[in-house]
């Protein structure tokens, strides 16, 4: 009798002290941390949110509701993704080396994704002649790519399968933003080069999953092409990040008849507050779409679905525990409650041995009518560079392929508005966006005061909505009657820029940090606040917008206050958050005037080169279809806006046409305070 790794998860408190010794469960932050009050805040809605899509679940009792479900779920996921590319051309595959072994061998292939999306792949197969079943392996975010399954893939081909294993875009031969000078890429690794591509799919309204499936069609379009292949009988396994794309291509395509998944699902009940994916791995409007990860295997019922786990795994084991429980009940909708099954094995994130084989067994029972050796067989490994498909390692330097973000491009000219949307609709937009935030009384505390000789500091907490808290400084002149003001965005607990300056000028400064500010450093180059941002997105919220919203509240606080001056309210704001500042301003005419100095001077511009630095953290899906910053600065009307030293989106400096000013040499911000507040009617 076959023996497999199988463990009991017991719920309740054992599980959750289990999760949290071994780091799979983020310890419990800090009360006074920025970015937890904003989780948690998200989190109330996200589970709000799951609880009524569970209840939808519930009701769901005949395999008729359940297909008319299947039906609902994947075209509000097509929809999601922005519908898959419109290409039908040929593949132009290219066998370009071979690996002979005693019992397999290796071919060492190419084929077109797009046009000149070049793909590199491995198809290791049996030696002897015959039609086998095949399974595509998607690979997971090594930066070394398709060889990272080496030894998975010849297993199974020692078992009786042709497998193919692909690059994924910014892995292997795939690099993006690829430079031969330094033999790397720009871009950093792997996850920052997908962040680049998500950023730049969001702004015109779609996803960077939707490439990723597109890669996995046609790397399985050409597996089903081959003459030793039976087309019949198509599974697919992967790890991690080959987990989301075998989950996707699986419950989209009809060919894939059993799928294996690892160390990748998990209902978002825990993954929500825990390690939310990358760009491809999180839509937005996903949540508040009334979704969750095991629409996925649900969309593939009755097929064979394995969930693979490990106990160690970062992705929370009770996650894939709640997606399965759901699932077993949906198969047995079905009446096929043997084709799902949970796989829990040893050890951290990946796929050890014992998961291994039970991939292997999977795949022999559903694939090859049980036929074949489960049990793992040692593999002779081959050094990484042995199995590149390429002379030089790159399809950007051999086959001159285009980088994705050049399909991003023409995606958006294609799909751009021909005219841009009135005024009146941006703002209405922007209105929209703010719309589910909750108006309440203002409730302010002072922290702490201090008192200087020209001026009165106090350390407030601002309560933008009913369990959103800012934290700011408000500086006060000494001087009597009203006086204009000026909310200053800052990055945490420091004064904004140019606070103290403008204090001294006799203005009332309300230094803030808006909800999620500041955040945590995570070292990552490019990406920067994608976490909050995407999480913002899931629930169907705009994190961007919601910041324009706590300036709206903040300005709200400035009218209400006596020693203010409301018709001369300012607002400054400094490198992406200069975009929150034109959104507010766009919808909230009290903001007299607003300054926004190292701001990126376009949306648009962003994709116009590979590379972007915290692009994230002024996108708001679909708005560059229609609408640009320069947009934003006319819904301004006739109040002033100020803008200093624009740069671009790696925070280089630009010189686009338009009213801009620049600082001269060591030149600091006096005299931008003095033209701000000079413009004062």
């Amino acid at each position: 009798m076959m023996m497999l790794i199988r463990l009991r998860v017991t719920l309740g408190r054992a599980v959750t002290a289990l999760l949290l010794a071994v780091g799979c469960l983020p310890a419990p932050a800090q009360e006074n941390d920025a970015e937890a009050r904003l989780l948690r805040w998200m989190d109330r809605i996200a589970q709000q949110q799951l609880d009524r899509r569970e209840a939808e679940i519930a009701s769901i009792r005949t395999v008729e509701d359940a297909v008319r479900r299947q039906k609902q779920v994947r075209e509000k996921i097509l929809e999601l993704i922005g519908g898959l590319p419109d290409y039908n051309g040929p593949l132009n595959a290219k066998v370009m080396g071979r690996i002979e072994k005693p019992k397999y061998s290796v071919e060492k292939v190419v084929f077109e994704s797009l046009p000149r999306l070049w793909v590199t792949a491995n198809v290791y197969r049996p030696n002897q002649p015959g039609r086998y079943p095949g399974v595509l392996i998607a690979l997971g975010h090594w930066d070394t790519g398709k060889v990272a399954e080496q030894r998975t893939a010849v297993n199974l081909a020692l078992k009786g399968f042709v497998v193919l294993a692909w690059d994924p875009i910014g892995q292997g031969e795939r690099q993006q933003a690829y430079d031969p000078r330094t033999g790397a890429s720009l871009g950093a690794w792997s996850v920052e080069q997908h962040f680049q591509a998500g950023g730049q799919s969001l702004l015109i309204g779609e996803s960077f999953a939707r490439y990723r499936i597109w890669d996995a069609k046609r790397a399985l379009d050409y597996l089903v092409s081959r003459p030793d292949v039976d087309a019949s009988r198509i599974g697919c396994t992967g790890c991690s990040g080959g987990g989301t794309v075998t989950t996707y291509i699986s419950a989209l395509d009809d060919r894939i008849k059993a799928a294996a998944p690892a160390c990748y699902m998990n209902s978002f009940r825990t993954l929500f507050t825990g390690p939310v994916g990358d760009s491809e791995q999180s839509f937005p409007y996903f949540l508040s779409s009334g979704l969750d990860q095991t629409d996925f295997v649900e969309l593939f019922a009755p097929k064979p679905w394995l969930i693979v786990s490990t106990i160690e795994d970062f992705f929370p084991l009770e996650g894939a525990r709640h997606i399965y429980e759901e699932a077993r009940r949906w198969y047995e909708i079905f009446g096929a409650k043997d084709r799902i099954g949970w796989a829990v094995g040893p050890g951290p994130h990946g796929t050890p041995e014992p998961i291994r084989e039970r991939i292997y067994e999977w795949m022999i029972r559903w694939l090859n009518h049980g036929e074949g050796e489960w049990r793992e067989q040692p593999v002779d490994m081959l050094a990484d560079h042995e199995l590149t498909v390429l002379p030089s390692g790159q399809v950007s330097v051999d086959l001159g392929a285009r980088d994705l973000y050049d399909y991003i491009r023409e995606e958006y000219q294609r799909r751009r508005a021909k005219q841009p949307g009135s005024l009146q609709e941006l703002r209405d937009e922007i209105g929209r966006l703010m719309q589910p935030l909750a108006e309440a009384p203002l409730n302010v505390r002072v922290l702490e005061e201090t008192r200087g000789q020209d001026w009165i500091t106090q350390r407030i907490a601002l309560e933008t909505e009913p369990g959103i808290e800012l934290h700011g400084s408000l500086l006060l002149p000494r001087a009597e009657g009203r006086k204009p003001a000026l909310i200053a965005l800052a990055a945490g607990d420091a004064l904004a820029p140019s606070a103290a300056e403008a204090v001294r000028r006799g203005i009332v400064v309300l230094s803030l940090a808006l909800r999620g500010v500041p955040r945590r450093e995570d070292r990552r180059p490019f990406a920067g606040d994608y976490l909050a941002n995407t999480r913002a997105w899931l629930i169907g919220r705009n994190l961007s917008a919601m910041r324009a919203f706590d300036i709206r509240r903040a300005v709200d606080y400035l009218v209400s206050r006596p020693d203010v001056d409301p018709g001369a309210i300012r607002g400054s704001a400094r490198g992406e958050p200069g975009f929150w500042m034109l959104l507010a301003a766009a919808v909230d005419p009290r903001l007299s005037g607003v300054w926004l100095d190292k701001t990126p001077f376009s949306l648009r511009a962003a994709l116009d080169r590979p590379l972007n630095r915290n692009l994230h953290a002024a996108i708001v899906p679909g708005f560059c279809l229609r609408w640009d910053m320069s947009d934003l600065v006319r819904a301004a009307e006739n109040r002033a806006v100020l803008w200093t030293d624009p740069v671009d989106w790696l925070g280089v400096p630009a010189y686009p046409a338009g009213d801009y000013k620049y600082r001269k040499f060591e030149e600091g911000d006096a005299r931008f305070l003095d033209e701000l507040f000079g413009s004062r009617k």
